[in-house]
């Protein structure tokens, strides 16, 4: 059951000064691409991002006019003026491109992203990280690998993969041997097929998104391991798509503690499948 209050059901028309409903993912797609931007304490880096991302996605509606497209900014309980920052965006573009959904308290980014996803309109839904680490024009190389799908259906994930000779040359070696036990559990437990499941920018079909997002348990930084192992599980199509990357400062995970807690939440992951607690059948449903 998706827990959501009256308030995060809303979006505020800085235009109007009232909120508005946002729709259901019942309710058939009325644009061609969904940006869902997960912002926890975003003020300073979301700026950035949103220029980049609303040059490039404007620019496209100006070449192709019948293009639509939509950002769904999701504070997740932030303690900045995220969501003011957010709001000028909308105010400058209107609600139709731009909206922002601000949840009552941090749900971690998972639940933020679910949140946003069942809040969209898109026939496609991309999840894009608030720091602008990967270039949003790569969006481009997703669609592509996602329309040569032989029914258009499944998922296209960037991947940091290729850039990770010269990750492991910068990163000490503390750090090194996390990430390879993580790496190491996530292949052994959960997901197979995918070299770089933690890059956030994952673009969607709209039915697979829906399937997964109303079925996703995991709210904080391991979700993307249990939405890759549930579409495995589904028999869902998986495209790893090479992206260009740039770390920037200012990351939410805590060196060491956050790789531990997500190695945790990994294992309950798998075992809580296996003990039938959380059920594939409910996704199966869904789709």
């Amino acid at each position: 059951m998706i827990r959501r209050t009256l308030a995060e059901s809303k979006f505020f028309n800085p235009h109007s000064s009232e909120y508005e409903l946002f729709p259901s993912t019942s309710v058939a797609a009325s644009m061609d691409l969904s940006v869902v931007v997960p912002s926890y304490n975003e003020q300073e880096r979301l700026p950035v991002m949103m220029d980049e991302a609303l040059e490039y996605l404007e620019g496209r509606k100006e070449q192709f006019p019948d293009f639509t497209y939509e950002v769904i900014v999701v504070d997740d309980g932030s303690g900045d003026q995220t969501s003011t920052v957010a709001l000028s965006y909308a105010k400058e573009y209107t609600t139709d491109r731009v909206r922002v959904l601000t949840l009552e308290q941090n749900r971690g980014k998972g639940g933020a992203v679910r949140m946003g996803v069942l809040s969209s309109r898109g026939r496609r839904v991309l999840m894009a990280d608030a720091d602008g680490a990967t270039r949003f024009c790569d969006v481009a190389r997703l669609e592509d690998r996602l329309k040569a799908l032989p029914d258009v259906s499944g998922i296209a994930i960037g991947s940091r993969a290729h850039l990770e000779k010269e990750a492991i040359a910068k990163r000490n070696f503390l750090r090194n041997f996390i990430s390879k036990v993580f790496q190491l559990l996530v292949w052994m437990l959960c997901v197979r097929t995918i070299r770089d499941t933690q890059c956030g920018f994952k673009l969607f079909s709209r039915s697979c998104a829906v399937t997964l997002f109303s079925t996703l348990h995991v709210e904080r930084w391991a979700f993307d391991v249990e939405l890759l192992y549930l579409a495995e599980q589904l028999g869902i199509q998986l495209v790893e798509v090479a992206v260009n990357w740039t770390e920037i400062d200012g990351s939410k995970l805590v060196p060491v503690f956050s790789w531990i807690q997500m190695g945790k939440d990994i294992l309950l992951i798998r075992l809580r499948y296996m003990l039938g607690i959380w059920r594939i059948d409910d996704a199966k449903k869904m789709q």
